[in-house]
């Protein structure tokens, strides 16, 4: 039996709910993808969430899945879904350009790993969505694009760098959405747009290819609507690799079922931490994020309030980046010029780099990621605000006071989220909440490594106590 809807009304189910009605064949995969290209074509000039749509491709895709229902063939979990690629991620046949003007006209040849897993599990690639050049900045803005806002309130950042995908989940224009992650780009576009954002543990997504597969703080996750969408995703990006020297396979055996069956969180013990960098938090963020832990007691966890700060981690985590932004970019040393200001300011910060900083770095890192180890032995889950600010005007690179305290350097305020990116730890950004200005807030939830699962189920029941509702106009 089929089910009717409008199309405004397939681009606001969740992506669990399209896979179970399209597999049922209660849906077809073709009304979905087309709902989700007219909501492209209506809300995307506002927004600039993609930065390229494939409608002929996608719909040619969605005709293939329908065949597939119609011929009761082997459906995958991600069949018919629609889903959004960030502009870093290779896709065969489709423009990309790391949001750089020297790839403008770029169109590989071959997949990434991961869009080949989505693919193979069935999901419609709708186009890319924007970030900035080669997602060197925590707001979405290139000179190939221009820059992305955020759906709650268009004259404000959507944060970065995949900050496209939050804002085309927010906007309702995808249900699901690929992005990476190397100081917070899943995690504080996620708070900004209203949306989940999960940094994975290392070696979980393959990144395939990569220049620099043994570095281990950049990684590729999920974006979605909700934990549980999240989690489908998340079981579709999983697998060993062999492309990978630090490809790893689940300890579980679906994310998704996890979270799905979490009914409480009887037993777990967790910790809310209000500043973990020591640059001040914005005081309505706190109080939302402070609720929405304090709320995970009529979930059965036990709930402590403690205070750390990893800030002297700060130094080394920019150290180890710039050091990392040579390495990706060393063939484009002579072409510098030509790059944004983010991304050559990153590249000369690496360049000025000593081995001794870099020794020194590693030190740190290695007791930053102790103390992490420790409290994590403490607690299963440690809880704080995911960003210290509220989105800021989209035309500001970045905020540079916090709480009245002026920032040295434009990553300081991503601080919440690098470190705990420098001990390579999982980590999610849920939302807790509207600001008195109804803009959403994220609780960023961090657990140790393969503690996906777990996570998502506590951002689970953040969701259900705290839901935010829709951005206006979508």
């Amino acid at each position: 039996m089929r089910t009717f809807l409008m199309p405004k009304d397939l681009t606001r189910l969740s992506a669990v709910e399209l896979a179970r009605l399209i597999r049922t064949r209660k849906l077809s995969p073709v009304e979905v993808t087309e709902a989700h290209l007219a909501a492209i074509e209506r809300l995307n000039p506002a927004v600039n969430a993609f930065c390229t749509v494939v409608p002929d491709k996608a719909l040619a895709w969605a005709r293939q899945a329908e065949a597939a229902v119609k011929k009761r063939g082997k459906l995958g979990p991600l069949h018919g879904v629609p889903v959004a690629i960030k502009d870093l991620t290779a896709t065969a046949d489709i423009r990309t350009t790391f949001g750089s003007t020297l790839y403008r006209d770029h169109v590989p040849t071959e997949d990434a790993e991961v869009v080949r897993r989505l693919k193979a599990a069935g999901a419609v690639v709708l186009g890319k969505t924007n970030t900035p050049e080669f997602g060197a900045g925590a707001n979405t803005f290139n000179k190939v694009f221009g820059a992305t806002r955020n759906p709650w309130n268009t004259a404000l950042s959507a944060s970065g760098s995949t900050g496209g995908g939050a804002a085309a989940l927010a906007a309702r224009m995808t249900p699901l959405a690929e992005g990476t992650d190397f100081g917070g780009s899943l995690r504080t576009p996620a708070a900004f747009c209203g949306v989940v954002g999960l940094r994975t543990t290392a070696g979980l997504v393959t990144r395939q290819p990569v220049t620099l597969p043994w570095h281990d703080q950049s990684v590729t996750g999920p974006m979605a609507r909700s934990a549980e969408d999240c989690a489908l995703l998340l079981d579709a990006m999983t697998g060993f690799s062999l492309k990978s020297p630090l490809s790893a396979a689940p300890p579980w055996r679906s994310a998704r079922e996890a979270v799905a069956k979490a009914r409480t969180l009887r037993g777990l013990r967790l910790a809310y931490a209000p500043d973990i960098a020591g640059i001040g938090v914005d005081r309505d963020i706190e109080r939302l994020c402070r609720a929405a832990a304090q709320d995970l007691r009529d979930a059965r966890a036990t709930v402590d309030e403690i205070e750390i700060s990893m800030g002297d981690g700060r130094d080394a985590f920019l150290a180890l980046r710039g050091e990392a932004m040579v390495g990706n970019h060393l063939d484009k040393l002579e072409r510098i010029g030509e790059l944004g200001d983010n991304l050559a300011g990153n590249i000369r910060a690496g360049l000025a780099l000593t081995v001794t900083d870099i020794a020194r770095a590693e030190r740190k890192r290695a007791e930053i990621w102790h103390r992490w180890r420790a409290l994590l032995e403490r607690y299963d889950l440690i809880l704080t605000p995911a960003t210290p600010v509220p989105p800021f005007p989209v035309e500001k690179n970045y905020p540079d006071v916090v709480e009245g305290r002026k920032l040295q350097n434009y990553m300081d305020w991503i601080g919440p989220t690098f470190l705990v990116s420098l001990a390579v730890l999982p980590a999610v950004s849920v939302p807790a909440g509207l600001t008195p200005a109804k803009l959403p807030v994220g609780l960023q939830i961090i657990g140790p490594r393969f503690s996906e699962p777990l996570i998502l189920s506590a951002a689970k029941f953040v969701e259900e106590t705290h839901p935010i509702g829709l951005p206006p106009n979508c």
